[in-house]
């Protein structure tokens, strides 16, 4: 018998034990065994089937070609910004304040307090000259992807040998991880975020970062013909960015859809993970699904995608000729229940933190079809997919959230390269370590900018208010924070600002958003954003 911990709240996920413990207060408990998890698969198959195929006569969106089964959706066309919206945009662009990226880091730096979290490896307090300083200036610096003696050429007080020092000693890539995720806290908390979504939904895609090619992680991208790494980043539904990797051009991004849900170490704890068409391994959905989380990539070359019957009896009025043949494509869940202790050990595995997700997936996707574990992966996975891909034709809304949250992500990695502005985007360092600690210090800066024009337009709508506009909250989900043309990247980058304490900042802008929630607005307009 076997427990899974279910935390109450939303936005909590799901954790895995082997044997019962101590039942902690707002935890739900429910102990599965074989014959339990066969006949949940089971009755998911199936309930997603009969679904689909009792709704395909009103699915205008759909087309089953009769003789190939093959699946075609009628392009989404978006109505377009309303007029009301597109104003509101405007003003607010026009209103929006010039900002020096320097000003921006050093007010989060007070409001939010991220800088308390960097220090020597010993733990002792830093013996640095007033340290707030010296740790916006590194971030600044860094997460720009200057170079430290570049820098100092353009920042008064500094020299390039102490930002080098500072940055290597003082900044290590847990400490970077846990300043990223206070920005998300601090972030999560603005009532001006629940215009753009819940925090129960994230994205994961990976954009190209050129390097040298000189060193461990570089290889020359297939896709764009030159040397370089993937940031990998998983921004969530607010915008911001929960997790960042950097990792090698050769490897199959998929494996690192989970790994960054597990360590992502902020108090916004997603459900839901939207990812691109690497997305859709077998493995993947799997592994996934046992750790609570529902994977629902966007899908795309449906002529490779085999979509699997419950049982070789399973018969459909409407949609039959997607499964392919009768009698062929079938699920066994025999294997699956007889090979359920040894995925559950896998999943605790990985939870737990005894083996990576990513190493995980890499075995599995390279395993052998013989090898028990991997081929009752694979089944889960076929079944765990098929569900999707039901889902994904049978439900018009859900492909339009799907499009909107990729599409946000990939807004977030032009965002952040436009930040990342230094060295011509080139990632300098030829040590994985400290390119894995550029892209932390990138997500850093990135995240301190969002939340900080999240405030400036949270200013802003106050403003308008108290001038007499009628702002609807749906409107509000049109506006993304990621604005650039009130920051100032470039010049003498003038220290004066750190010195200046700012006052606190007030997190609600007197909108009433529970209509976003009521009618499952929160994606309206994303696609259009930034």
């Amino acid at each position: 018998m076997w427990t899974i911990l279910c935390p109450h709240g939303a936005g909590r996920k799901p954790n895995i034990r082997s044997r019962s413990g101590p039942h902690d207060q707002g935890t739900a408990y429910q102990q599965i065994d074989a014959k339990f998890f066969r006949r949940q698969l089971e009755d998911k198959l199936r309930g997603a089937a009969a679904a689909a195929d009792a709704g395909y006569p009103e699915n205008d969106g759909l087309v089953i070609d009769p003789e190939t089964g093959i699946p075609s959706l009628k392009a989404f066309r978006a109505d377009g910004q309303r007029p009301s919206a597109k104003r509101l945009e405007q003003e607010i662009k026009a209103r929006m304040p010039e900002r020096s990226l320097m000003g921006i880091v050093a007010r989060t730096a007070y409001w939010v307090e991220w800088w308390r979290r960097f220090g020597p490896p010993s733990g002792n307090e830093p013996k640095l000259t007033d340290p707030l300083v010296r740790y916006v200036i590194v971030t600044f610096v860094k997460g720009t992807n200057m170079g430290p003696y570049e820098a100092a050429r353009h920042i008064p007080g500094v020299s390039g040998h102490e930002l080098s020092y500072v940055a290597n000693k003082h900044f290590s890539i847990v400490l970077l991880n846990e300043a990223v995720g206070d920005l998300v806290n601090a972030h999560a908390r603005l009532d001006i975020s629940q215009a753009w979504g819940d925090g129960t939904a994230v994205a994961a895609d990976g954009t190209h970062m050129d390097t040298y090619l000189d060193n461990l992680l570089s290889e020359t991208s297939v896709r764009y013909g030159k040397p370089g790494g993937i940031a990998y980043h998983h921004v969530s539904d607010t915008y911001i960015a929960l997790f960042t990797h950097f990792i090698p051009c050769g490897v199959w991004e998929a494996v690192y859809i989970i790994e960054g849900l597990l360590k992502n170490t902020s108090e916004v704890q997603p459900t839901t993970v939207h990812a691109d068409t690497q997305g859709q391994s077998f493995p993947v959905f799997a592994l996934a699904h046992l750790l609570g989380f529902d994977l629902m990539p966007r899908i795309r070359n449906w002529k490779e995608l085999t979509i699997y019957r419950p049982s070789k009896q399973s018969e459909y009025v409407h949609i039959d000729a997607l499964f392919g043949e009768p009698g062929k494509h079938v699920i066994d869940f025999d294997l699956i229940e007889s090979r359920f202790r040894h995925l559950m050990r896998v999943a605790v595995s990985v939870r737990e933190g005894t083996i990576s997700s990513s190493t995980l997936l890499k075995r599995l996707r390279s395993g052998s079809s013989k090898n028990a574990t991997y081929a009752a992966f694979r089944e889960v996975g076929r079944v765990i997919r098929t569900v999707q891909l039901l889902r994904y034709l049978s439900d018009a809304p859900l492909r339009r959230r799907v499009t909107a949250a990729t599409n946000k992500v990939e807004s977030f990695n032009r965002f952040s390269q436009w930040i990342g502005f230094g060295n011509r985007g080139v990632i300098a360092d030829n040590d994985p370590i400290e390119q894995e600690k550029a892209m932390k210090f990138n997500a850093l800066l990135t995240n301190a900018v969002i939340f900080h024009n999240a405030l400036d337009i949270a200013e802003i709508v106050r403003q308008l208010l108290e001038e007499g506009w009628e702002i609807d909250p749906e409107d509000l989900a049109h506006i993304s924070p990621y604005l650039t043309e009130h920051i100032n990247r470039f010049g003498e980058y003038s220290t004066h600002e750190l010195g200046i304490q700012p006052e606190a900042y007030d997190p609600k802008p007197d909108v009433d958003f529970t209509p976003l929630r009521e009618q499952d607005l929160t994606t309206a307009g994303l696609g259009q954003a930034a």
